[in-house]
């Protein structure tokens, strides 16, 4: 039996648009990485140990928890831990093809990077997200710990194991990604949309068949949509 074609190709663009999330933009005609800023590029004389940071990129936004001295721990998708142990390359800026290749091959390191390349030109806000859980705000130094714990390799997955779940944890003690239930949604209604006017058309199509002719009043609320959701 066929499978339903819909799904998976809402699957392939959930995981194609969530790559977005870390993906850095090359300037145009650069055949190689973009540097980040240069150290000292941020105040970080307002971050506290334990804030937990946040930088928007293209369609998603990117997580991390403060560590004090320049220093953020946060979750990226990265196949160099899974093949080598060499230290020194691993801590190394993650380029986008390791980042790619570890979001298919599912690995990534709760890594400490410096802010600058952490945030890697973008706006920061900090604590952004204290606002939707109220009370359950942990002390800034148990984040801070929780996070240094965690720093290693670990495994990776788009919907259930991203950068989010891991600032979530640490700060708020719940593993949550708004940000990745939100677009679910949205992907969902999506199908649901698609299935409910293919199923108008189908029973416009068999009125017609059943009935000899529809009224053409009727036609363009059967082809219409009929026609947009082939488009689509």
């Amino acid at each position: 039996t066929m499978k339903n074609p819909v799904p998976q190709a809402a699957s392939l663009l959930l995981e194609k648009l969530m790559l977005l999330v870390h993906i850095r933009p090359l300037p145009a005609g650069s055949g190689g990485e973009t540097p980040p800023p240069a150290p000292g590029y941020y105040d970080t004389s307002c971050f506290k140990r334990g804030d937990l940071l946040e930088v928007p990129r293209t369609l998603f936004i990117h997580f991390g928890i403060y560590l004090g001295e320049n220093r953020v721990a946060h979750l990226m998708p990265d196949i160099l831990p899974s093949i080598s142990g060499d230290r020194r390359q691993i801590q190394q800026v993650v380029t986008n093809k390791r980042l790619i290749l570890g979001v298919l091959a599912r690995t990534a390191s709760i890594r400490v990077d410096t802010v600058e390349d952490f945030a890697y030109g973008g706006s920061i806000l900090v604590n952004h997200m204290d606002r939707l859980f109220e009370d359950q705000v942990l002390g800034s130094e148990e984040a801070a710990r929780r996070a240094e714990k965690l720093v290693g390799t670990t495994a990776y997955s788009l919907l259930w194991n991203n950068c989010e779940h891991f600032v979530t944890y640490c700060r708020y003690g719940a593993p949550v990604s708004f940000q990745t239930d939100k677009f679910c949604e949205t992907v969902k209604m999506i199908i649901r949309d698609q299935r409910s006017v293919l199923a108008s058309v189908l029973v416009g199509l068999a009125s017609i068949v059943c009935l000899g002719v529809a009224p053409s009043t009727t036609l363009p609320t059967i082809f219409i949509p009929f026609f947009l959701w082939m488009a689509g």
